[in-house]
């Protein structure tokens, strides 16, 4: 019934893109863990696919902004790859049943290059449901400002998915069908994973032999074009940039018609990071043929937290129902 749900939402959506010119739409209301993990490493039993958002709190309260995932990890603090001396850590969440190689979404942390970790973040709190819904969920860390500039996260979130398809056949999963999904800081990377290719230069490290393409991305409010920011004296993005062109660190700088499909989310509200970032992607992939869509969330500031104390449109709920279709779409 929820499968048939999801794919209801995923078609209204659909629908609605194709009955109008407007470039975007404002939505309204079997894999075996590796054989050498131990047994105490996997997960027991799969979690309500309610966003963390929204799972009440000790005392009723509803949890805001961004949360932890609601379950703990299959495998923790795998290192998937060591840049400057630096272990890079990820997470992995199996599935409870499976019997083929799994399709992988890989979330990316927020925090303005320089602070958040793969355990938090808007978007971590989906990775039960789309554990849930038979995929490989992973959640990785990277190098963070001001110790490490741009491009260092983008050659680290590059390693991560260069190692996956590296180790296939170890972690019993799709090497043919990752995505990546990020909020904030989080959403530029994925951006990147999903417009640049080896030509790019940020390709650098371990696994050289695997590409670090992938074939769906989910970016949440991500800023795409930091020339623009950069002219708004954000001090944030010139932290992360140091002498790095603002333009080879800009998504919408790389955009070709062989990019993988984007769903895009982002709040009306937003004053950190605005929704004109996200439309100029939008636009700029459209215009190339590149699948891509645009849901603007209705009372949502950065994060997709309330404005002013207005519910938002769709809900948290709804946003992560919208997140595993997509996925469901492209991946399996």
């Amino acid at each position: 019934m929820k499968k048939i749900i999801l794919v209801l939402i995923f078609l209204s959506l659909a629908v609605s893109a194709c009955a109008g010119t407007a470039p975007q739409t404002t939505v309204t209301p079997d894999s075996i863990p590796p054989a050498e993990s131990p047994a105490s490493a996997l997960p027991t039993a799969v979690s309500s696919p309610r966003s963390d958002v929204d799972r009440p709190r000790p005392g009723g309260q509803p949890r805001q902004g961004t949360a932890r995932p609601i379950i703990a990890p299959s495998l923790a603090d795998v290192t998937y790859c060591t840049m400057d001396g630096v272990e890079l850590k990820m997470d992995f969440y199996y599935p409870e049943t499976a019997t083929q190689p799994l399709p992988v979404a890989m979330y990316v942390h927020g925090g303005g290059w320089r602070k958040g970790d793969k355990e938090r973040g808007a978007g971590g709190a989906e990775l039960p449901a789309l554990q849930q819904a038979g995929f490989l969920a992973v959640a990785v860390n990277y190098r963070l400002a001001p110790e490490y500039e741009l491009p260092a996260m983008i050659e680290d979130v590059k390693c991560a998915v260069r190692f996956l398809r590296a180790h296939a056949d170890e972690y019993n999963l799709d090497p043919n069908r990752i995505g990546v999904f990020g909020g904030s800081a989080g959403g530029h990377l994925v951006s990147m994973l999903g417009t640049t290719d080896e030509s790019a230069g940020f390709d650098v490290g371990e696994y050289l032999e695997y590409s670090s393409r992938v074939q769906a991305v989910v970016d949440m409010f991500g800023p795409v074009d930091l020339t623009d920011i950069v002219a708004d004296d954000s001090e944030t993005v010139q932290s992360a940039l140091g002498d790095f062109d603002s333009a080879l660190a800009s998504p919408v700088t790389y955009v070709t018609p062989d990019d993988p499909p984007f769903l895009i989310i982002h709040g009306d509200a937003d004053k950190l990071v605005p929704l004109e970032q996200s439309q100029s992607l939008l636009a700029a992939l459209q215009a190339v043929g590149v699948p891509a869509e645009l849901v603007v969330v209705t009372n949502a500031g950065h994060g997709l937290k309330p404005f002013q104390g207005l519910p938002i449109s769709p809900s948290h709920v709804e946003i992560m129902e919208l997140i595993v279709a997509f996925f469901e779409a492209q991946l399996q």
